[in-house]
């Protein structure tokens, strides 16, 4: 019975001590401003410690800039001119009159923009080809606090990706991010490019300090198409068959017809070459082929139909003229 009495004196007393020291910290008298900083690695910083109670010392402990304890003021600054101590953990302290000491401590992030941002392709040098996967590369270099970090992806002026970072180190790092992209042809010439930014909250400077790699332009390989398969013309003066289509590299022309007398290397071919009949383009390059079919028919036909037509309504309009004629000139007619 001795021993559980014992036992729950201890245990009160270890609690009673719990609860009087939290009040203690809790009511530290001491007011920091600003109550957290940023600070560009090197650069410089001051921030006050101010109390309203009589004292026994206040002063400032920290691995740069540490301020001895004074009796004599209610207020004392700690400052840095070129702020380099990556750990830095810097607090102001206080002796109250009751013989008790606490402390307020002060969150410090120091940055560092990076040295460097660079974007490159891990595949082999060359043209892409479309549909194939590739793979980007952003290289940033001695970048700080890497927690602050967001990388993003650029395609021209389009955000397409962006990665952060969970690591809690403090001192400058590198990082290197990738992207997948699968090119079509719409992508030949598009420029990439990647960003890194530190957002270092309300504290830090707005807009958040970035740093962009230069652009890094895509050339993609894409064989040709056609918009169509076949196209039906009527032989006129003016008529040509068209084969110009896009393609990386430039395509070579191919004509084939029981029409034509000599080969034709050209993409276009004039009315003078023509007569009816099917005449097939093939334009070729390094990626692929894609043929086309114009059917030429010969205008004779419409020009037949265009002329009984013109007679048809012609006729009509002089039975029309004659039969008002009449009328008009008989004897029996109504006036």
């Amino acid at each position: 019975m001795l021993q559980y009495f014992f036992g729950l004196v201890y245990l009160s007393a270890v609690l009673l001590y719990v609860a009087l020291t939290g009040t203690h910290a809790a009511e530290c008298p001491l007011q920091l401003n600003p109550q957290r900083v940023v600070v560009r690695y090197n650069g410089s910083v001051a921030v006050n410690c101010s109390t309203s109670v009589q004292h026994d010392g206040i002063g400032w402990e920290a691995s740069e800039g540490a301020v001895p304890m004074s009796l004599s003021v209610s207020l004392i600054t700690w400052r840095v001119s070129n702020l380099r101590e990556w750990d830095t953990e810097p607090f102001c302290f206080i002796n109250t009159k009751d013989g008790d000491q606490c402390s307020s401590y002060l969150p410090v992030t120091i940055y560092k923009t990076p040295d460097s941002v660079s974007i490159s392709t891990l595949n082999p040098i060359g043209p892409m080809k479309e549909g194939n996967q590739y793979e980007l590369q952003c290289d940033v270099l001695n970048v700080a606090p890497v927690q602050n970090l967001t990388v993003k992806w650029y395609k021209r002026e389009t955000l397409v990706d962006q990665t952060t970072f969970t690591d809690t180190i403090k001192t400058p790092v590198d990082k290197t991010v990738t992207l997948m992209i699968r090119p079509d042809r719409s992508d030949d010439g598009v420029q990439y490019r990647c960003e890194a930014e530190l957002d270092l909250g309300a504290e830090g400077p707005q807009p958040p300090p970035k740093v962009t790699s230069k652009p890094l332009s895509v050339k993609v390989y894409y064989k040709p198409k056609h918009s169509s398969s076949n196209e039906t013309i009527n032989i006129s003066n003016e008529v040509t068959l068209n084969c110009t289509v896009k393609a990386n590299p430039p395509p070579t022309y191919t004509w084939d017809s029981e029409q034509l007398k000599e080969k034709i290397t050209s993409s276009v071919l004039p009315s003078s070459k023509l007569s009816p009949g099917n005449y097939t383009c093939i334009a070729t390059n390094s990626q692929g082929s894609d043929r086309k079919v114009f059917i030429v028919r010969s205008t004779a036909r419409t020009t037949f139909w265009a002329i009984v037509i013109a007679g048809v309504v012609v006729a009509v309009l002089l039975i029309g003229g004659y039969v008002a004629y009449k009328r008009k000139s008989s004897p029996n007619s109504v006036i």
